[in-house]
């Protein structure tokens, strides 16, 4: 079922826009992050993790820079970037300090998050870093990309990231205080919309209209965002960041904004993904046990319980686990290589390291990458 509120949210994917990280391109308000890292420090003390997605990076360095307004030529936004995420990470970084709270700079771009193996090296990334209590403030790689930094979509990856990490809800903050029937600037009569689907099937319609001047995503790509992270099952908030205490609030279960809803089970929506794959890359034949242990007790795929590979395969790829009369009792995303597999096999987790000279992960597939056949 999904979250109607964000009290009982473990892991949550915050986004700001632009306008509200620079004060509207006068520059990084130190502010304004620093009440943001001292809500996120309450959240934290109380059990809510937080993976911040920031915008803001080419408006500071347009800023520093000195340039009159946002230029349009891709490489012009690219040195903006570079210039303005030194500032954008120091700035952070001074927030959190004051909570003895560490922050961790990771820049992605849309092709980590669809190849595979890039994928998984992304995932395990911030899930380790949230383990040790660290906060990850994650940025577009505006310097290396195009695309992306022409559609000024950083609504869509935090929606990306709230899938990659099975976060419970992503909370979009902005200037607007949410989601309307029709654009109130002008129409005076429009209704605010406290909840709705995030399926519904007029959600685009009513998000119409542009983003503020110092980004460029408007409401369109925020709704957007939403109807994506509800295929992982995951709640999205979209709110005035100028809220007080927003996120504070909105922890504690109280109503701001427009809440979207998913009509998707969290775990569920995921295990379906993975079975709904029809091809895989390739077969692990596992052992009595390791069968019993996957498909009864839904624990991880160890190397150790695995006796043969079949098919080529690399790290990240869909593979099927078989047992040794060749049915298949799960599927799931491989932590290595079928050549790192073969020499795996019947392995304790403890010697991969010894085996490989590395080791990715302790789990030939983690279960939350498995999906198990019933």
């Amino acid at each position: 079922m999904t979250l109607q509120n964000l009290s009982q949210a473990k892991l949550i994917v915050v986004k700001v826009g632009s306008s509200l990280v620079t004060a509207e391109g006068k520059g990084i308000d130190q502010a304004a992050l620093n009440r943001w890292a001292t809500q996120i420090a309450e959240l934290k003390a109380k059990g809510t993790n937080v993976i911040f997605v920031s915008s803001g990076a080419i408006a500071e360095g347009i800023k520093r820079l000195g340039w009159a307004k946002r230029p349009t030529a891709i490489n012009e936004l690219q040195a903006a970037a570079a210039v303005g995420q030194m500032g954008i990470a120091q700035a952070y970084e001074y927030a959190f300090a004051y909570h003895q709270i560490h922050t961790a700079q990771v820049l992605l771009t849309h092709e980590d998050l669809s190849n595979r193996t890039r994928y998984l090296n992304a995932r395990s990334t911030l899930l380790t870093l949230v383990e040790k209590g660290i906060v990850p403030i994650i940025n577009e790689n505006d310097t290396v990309t195009t695309d992306e930094i022409k559609l000024g979509d950083n609504d869509t990856l935090g929606a990306l990231v709230t899938n990659l990490v099975d976060a419970d809800a992503l909370v979009i903050l902005t200037d607007q205080s949410g989601l309307y029937d029709s654009d109130p600037r002008k129409n005076p009569a429009a209704k605010f919309i406290r909840q709705i689907e995030a399926e519904h099937p007029d959600l685009e319609n009513m998000a119409g209209g542009a983003g503020s001047s110092v980004g460029t995503g408007g409401m369109y790509t925020k709704v957007t965002a939403a109807k994506r992270a509800a295929l992982s099952g995951a709640s999205t908030v979209i709110a005035s960041g100028r809220e007080p205490n927003v996120l504070v609030r909105l922890q504690q279960g109280e109503s701001i904004g427009t809440l979207f809803t998913s009509a998707h089970s969290r775990v569920a929506a995921r295990k379906q993904w993975l079975l709904g794959h029809v091809q895989i890359a390739g077969k692990v034949m596992v052992d009595r046990g390791a069968a019993r242990a996957v498909a009864e007790q839904h624990a991880s795929l160890l190397s150790v319980g695995c006796v043969a590979v079949e098919g080529s395969f690399h790290r990240g790829e869909l593979v099927a686990v078989v047992d040794t009369e060749g049915r298949e009792i799960a599927r799931g995303l491989i932590n290595y290589s079928s050549g790192e597999t073969a020499k795996l096999l019947q392995t304790d987790s403890e010697h991969i390291a010894a085996k490989l000279g590395y080791a990715h992960e302790d789990e030939l597939i983690h279960r939350d990458n498995m999906a198990v056949r019933r």
